[in-house]
Order: structure tokens, then sequence, then C-alpha cells
């Protein structure tokens, strides 16, 4: 199920819910509110882009993450030059992109310039980046 078939299901609810309360809502005195909607484009005021411009430099740790693996401090101590530690991804998986340890998208590597770099290929949600906070 995708993301917008969702928000479609979550529509058709609210407007059967709507539908049944403008039936029921003269017999218990409940009046429905009406509500403007969001816009992208709405203006800021000069107090909101203050708050804004406040949180946009604080800085942030973004991190490539190509795997995880688990081995012992035995182990761990063993490790010298030229050794290879197993990881628990396949070759070719995606890498995950994390800011300040969370997850927010998925990648591959790319060379630009003779450095190092990362497409993204999928990024998370803010819906979903913000129920993993809690």
């Amino acid at each position: 199920m995708s993301e917008e078939d969702g928000l479609d299901d979550w529509a058709a609810a609210m407007a059967e819910q709507a539908d049944s309360e403008a039936e029921d809502g003269a017999e218990d005195g409940v009046q429905t509110a009406e509500l403007d909607e969001f816009t992208d484009d709405a203006p800021i005021s000069a107090e909101e882009k203050r708050k804004l411009d406040t949180i946009l430099d604080i800085p942030v740790t973004i991190s490539m993450e190509v795997g995880r693996s688990q081995i012992s401090i035995r182990n761990l101590l063993q490790l010298n030059q030229g050794s290879v530690v197993e990881l628990d991804r396949v070759a070719g998986e995606p890498l995950d992109v994390l800011v300040n340890g969370t997850l927010i998208a998925h990648g591959e590597v790319v060379v630009v310039n003779d450095k190092f770099g990362i497409r993204l290929t999928d990024v998370i949600s803010q819906i979903e980046r913000i129920k993993k906070l809690r």
C-alpha cells in the first residue's frame, strides 16, 4: 500500500464520518467546525522566519552506513591490516543515510570529481521520521 492510497482511504473515512455527523449533528447539538486548508505557498511572518533561521544553523552529523557486524572482543583484537569483516548487507544493496543516528534515506555510492558521494534513491517520509523520534 502506498502512502497515497493510505491518504485516499483516510479521506474516504473522514468524508463518511462527516456525512454521518451531518445527519446526526442536529439531534445531539454537535456542530462541525470549518477549518482553512494549509497551503505550501503561505507567507511566513518575520517572527516565524527568525525562529526558522535559528534552527537552520544547528549542525547535524550525516553518515552513510554500508552495513553492520557483531563480533566478540577476542575477534576484534585479532584484526590486522588486510583482515575482512563480513557485514550484514548484500553487495549492491542501498546504503543507509543517517542524520544524528536517525535513518532518513537510502542511497548508492557515486564518484564525483574523484570524491565519494551518495545519490539518494529513497527518502523516508516525514511522517515515518517523526514516528521514529517517539
